[in-house]
Formats: structure tokens, C-alpha cells, sequence
């Protein structure tokens, strides 16, 4: 059976582009705004959304989205919340993959088994659990794979052709290559060497290799696209979220959807640039 995130892969392909791959916490900056930001995402460019769980404990993000996690939590949002969010998304976008993203202490607290059957009931197409690695894949891996749903592995400069293997395994969906060695939002990709390593990567796998971690502008959007199957945007869009709470600020929807736009454009020019 054929995953929401591998026909969205097969149709890019079709079209000759990348993906524009936007990441959003859910229930920032509130339940109701971080609901009405997803349901405006795909027309305003994102090929697909991956959806933050809230984590009090974030090692491996940046302070632009630990704010927006712990925005979230103080709003009362939870997993079971989180999973009704893509649940009522759900009821008007039934093509746009949903990639869960965050850390495994939530999904262990809710039940690995009630977790697996309530995401695929609620509309959840794949996930991604920043602090399992391979040698931990009874643990949530391989009953989500068993259920249906894609476990996106995450690749890093520092994942050298040895690990590589291990980390592809169990892999299915798309491979997320993080370029940069750090946490997100703290430093800005070197387009060429990006190439370079999804090439490397791509020697190991036929899964598409989407690359994340400090792309904040279309022209960056655009020279990543070139050398890969797709652009992630996170904590561009999470910092827009926070600016629009400031006196003044730009509506959070309107915010992160005009982002989103100049983006998708970027991306879209990327495909021009190939040809």
C-alpha cells in the first residue's frame, strides 16, 4: 500500500521539484492559531507538514522552537491534543502528508500501542523521533512500520558510510538529512556541500533525501533544492509565530503563510535552475 508521503514523492518527481517540507509546533501559540496555521500551509506552498509534539525537554532545537514547544505546554496543549489537531486537519486536506516530530519520553507516557493505532486513526503519515537511534527500533520503529506508518530517520555530516547502513535501515518515507552539525536554526547550510552529502547518501538508498536545519530564505530554498529531494523550513516559521505575539505583529497565519509563499517560489525556481 502505497503511504500519503510516498505518492507525494512520486508526484514531485512526476513535476521535476523538490518538496517544500514546512515544520510547525503544534498548539503554538494555542491550540485554535496552531490548527488555523496547518489548515493554511499546503495552499500556501508546503508540499508536506511536519507537526512538532510539544517536549519540555528539547536537546535538540534551538531556542526559537524550545519557545514554541514550551508556548505549547503552557497553552495545555498534549500528545492527545496534537493528534486531534491532525485529526480535524484531516477533515478538509486528506492528500497533504502529516509527519509527527519530536522525542520518544511523550509517545512512551501515552502507550507505544495506543500511540501507533490513535496517529493512524487520526490522519498521521509518518514520524520522526529525534532520540531513537537504530539500536532502539523494537521500541517504536518497528511497531510503526508494522502499522503502516513511515519512521523518517535523520542523517548528519557527521554519519559517516559505516553508520549509514544501520541508520537506512529501518528508514522509509524519506531520508532527513540534517546539514548542519549543531541544533536547529543556528547556523545557515553550505549549499555545495549539502550536494555533496545527499549524493553520498543517495549511493546507500533509493529513498528521497530532504534537507533541513537553517534554511530561512527562497534564494536558500532554492540553491538546496537543486542538490536534493527537498527543503525543510522550521524555525523560520516558529520565529515568525513569536514575532506575531509581539504589539503589532503580522497575524500569525498571515505570517507564516507569506513565508511560506516566497518558499514554495523558491523551491519552484529550483526546478528552473535543474533544467
Amino acid at each position: 500500500m502505497t503511504t500519503r508521503i510516498e505518492a507525494r514523492f512520486a508526484k514531485l518527481k512526476e513535476e521535476a521539484r523538490p518538496a517544500l517540507v514546512t515544520f510547525v509546533m503544534a498548539g503554538d501559540p494555542d491550540h485554535e492559531t496552531a490548527l488555523k496555521v496547518v489548515q493554511a500551509l499546503p495552499a500556501a506552498g508546503a508540499d508536506l507538514i511536519e507537526l512538532g509534539m510539544p517536549f519540555s525537554d528539547p536537546m535538540a532545537d534551538g531556542p526559537a522552537i524550545q519557545k514554541a514547544g514550551l508556548r505549547a505546554l503552557k497553552a495545555g496543549e498534549s500528545l492527545k491534543k496534537t493528534l486531534s489537531l491532525v485529526k480535524d486537519f484531516r477533515q478538509g486536506d486528506e492528500e497533504t502528508p502529516i509527519i509527527l516530530m519530536g522525542y520518544f519520553n511523550p509517545i512512551y507516557i501515552y502507550g507505544v500501542d495506543a500511540f501507533v493505532a490513535d496517529a493512524l486513526q487520526a490522519g498521521v503519515d509518518g514520524l520522526i523521533v529525534v532520540d531513537l537511534p537504530p539500536e532502539m527500533d523494537d521500541e517504536l520503529c518497528l511497531p510503526a512500520l508494522n502499522a503502516g506508518l513511515n519512521f523518517i530517520r535523520l542523517a548528519t555530516p557527521t554519519t559517516d558510510d559505516k553508520r549509514l547502513p544501520a541508520v537506512l535501515k529501518n528508514t522509509s518515507g524519506f531520508v532527513y538529512y540534517v546539514s548542519i552539525t549543531g541544533i536547529t536554526g543556528s547556523a545557515a547550510p553550505d549549499a555545495s556541500k549539502v550536494s555533496a552529502a545527499v549524493e553520498r547518501i543517495k549511493r546507500h538508498t533509493d529513498l528521497p533525501v530532504c534537507v533541513g536545519f537553517g534554511v530561512r530564505s527562497a534564494e536558500q530554498a532554492a540553491e538546496i533544492g537543486r542538490g536534493s529531494d527537498g527543503v525543510v523550513v522550521g524555525s523560520a516559521l516558529v520565529s515568525a509565530i513569536e514575532a506575531s505575539l509581539q504589539p503589532g505583529g503580522t497575524p500569525a497565519v498571515e505570517a507564516v503563510t507569506d513565508i511560506v509563499t516566497r518558499l514554495a517560489e523558491g523551491v519552484r525556481t529550483s526546478r528552473l535552475a535543474k533544467a
